[in-house]
């Protein structure tokens, strides 16, 4: 899913960058509220398991990786607006450490795993069940981040004309769709567990419907 440098166009690359970096802007005032909610520390320590969840990967397409996210996670954690800086901060780091994605392409990959995966997730998340997050919405939310940077990812790529939509698209979809059931489960089973066994609760203060 990260994309490397050479991959996109400067259209795409500018385009993406500009609207990782707005509505990242934009939400940085909500940051506050997790802070408030949520020991910072858990924060760098989520981030530190999203990292290296997301360095177990393998090859789909001719420089196209597959991999855990893990924006679910930290949204139903810190909400939206904290996920997407961690996430953004573990994208970057794999791209510069370790040239897991490309510079170049920082935006376009933050877009896909930072910005949908987070928001993409909460939008299932916020679902209403009088109050509770159900299990089955944490899984779905799960696999919908993933399915959803996939599908974004394989829009840039194919805007770029470096591989036909209709080439990269299905094989992105499938894959990551298998991935997205790992990915939904350990959403769905690690919120409630961090919500029993340590001080971590859902984003919001909201409580997990353990039926």
């Amino acid at each position: 899913m990260h994309i490397p440098d050479g991959f996109l166009d400067t259209k795409t690359m500018i385009v993406s960058a500009t609207v990782s970096v707005a509505v990242i802007a934009l939400n940085n005032k909500n940051i506050k509220r997790a802070f408030d909610e949520q020991p910072i520390a858990s924060m760098g320590m989520m981030a530190a398991f999203v990292f290296v969840a997301q360095m177990l990967n393998f090859p789909i397409a001719p420089g196209v990786s597959g991999h855990l996210l893990g924006s679910a996670l930290v949204t139903a954690l810190f909400g939206p607006a904290a996920g997407m800086t961690i996430m953004t901060a573990v994208v970057a780091l794999q791209a510069l450490l370790f040239h897991d994605g490309g510079v170049m392409a920082l935006g376009a990959n933050v877009l896909n795993m930072a910005v949908l995966g987070c928001w993409g997730a909460y939008a299932v998340q916020r679902i209403p069940f009088g109050g509770r997050i159900r299990p089955v919405l944490l899984f779905v939310s799960g696999w919908l981040s993933i399915v959803l940077a996939a599908f974004a990812a394989s829009v840039e790529l194919g805007v770029s004309a470096t591989v036909p939509f209709n080439v990269v698209v299905w094989p992105m979809l499938l894959w990551h769709a298998i991935i997205g059931v790992v990915e939904g489960v350990i959403t769905a089973v690690t919120v409630p567990f961090l919500a029993k066994v340590t001080v971590l609760k859902p984003w919001g203060k909201r409580e997990i419907e353990e039926s």
